[in-house]
């Protein structure tokens, strides 16, 4: 379980293609000593297990493995050595939900279709998938590379959020730019809420 605030900017370090599987090798500020093995992190939103820890001079790097499905379903079959991604370390109890709950289960993939930057933020406009369309609502909250954003405009599949100068420091979102395509994990509530709204008509 994850809360969508990113506490941390890793690096692509390395990707070996292993069959079915690809291992990736990623660089973190984070204190090797604080990662355990089977530890689950979030990278760009996808929650990955890591199998292998090493110190480097200034953090740490560990190696993730993703499977088919993942390579598949997510950005991670893009992920190339030097690319920036979103780190979250998983929840613990007693922590602060400072964002929204997240499962790092991505729904599927929203395209930037706008970027407009004003002096100091950024307005993101995205297309989402038709099925995931119905789970997003202005106001309402959205994890897109792992970062609990809020949703600020929706007109059919196409919604916005805008970004303040904390967001893009913290973040690898200055990063991105039309045509790239992101992880979305929809609001559980309102996946639940949805659902439940379906199953009342039907008596069940």
């Amino acid at each position: 379980m994850f809360t969508g605030i990113i506490s941390d900017i890793g690096e692509i370090l390395e990707r070996t293609d292993e069959g079915e599987i690809v291992r990736f090798r990623v660089g973190s500020a984070y204190d090797p000593a604080t990662i355990a093995l089977g530890a689950s992190i979030a990278h760009d939103g996808v929650c990955l297990t890591v199998t292998a820890v090493e110190r480097l001079e200034d953090g740490a790097a560990f190696s993730i493995d993703a499977g088919p499905e993942t390579i598949a379903l997510t950005t991670a079959g893009t992920w190339r050595p030097g690319r920036r991604i979103n780190l979250e370390r998983a929840l613990k109890i007693g922590d602060e939900l400072g964002g929204h709950l997240v499962l790092g289960h991505v729904d599927g993939l929203a395209e930037i279709v706008g970027r407009e930057d004003g002096p100091e933020t950024v307005r993101f406009t995205f297309d989402a998938p038709a099925a995931l369309a119905k789970f997003i609502a202005p106001k309402g909250s959205v994890a897109l590379d792992g970062t609990s954003l809020t949703v600020n405009t929706v007109e059919g599949l196409r919604f916005s959020v805008h970004l303040i100068p904390h967001t893009l420091a913290e973040t690898a979102w200055g990063d991105r730019q039309v045509g790239d395509r992101v992880n979305l994990e929809v609001d559980m509530m309102a996946r639940y809420a949805a659902r439940l709204a379906e199953a009342r008509p039907a008596g069940y």
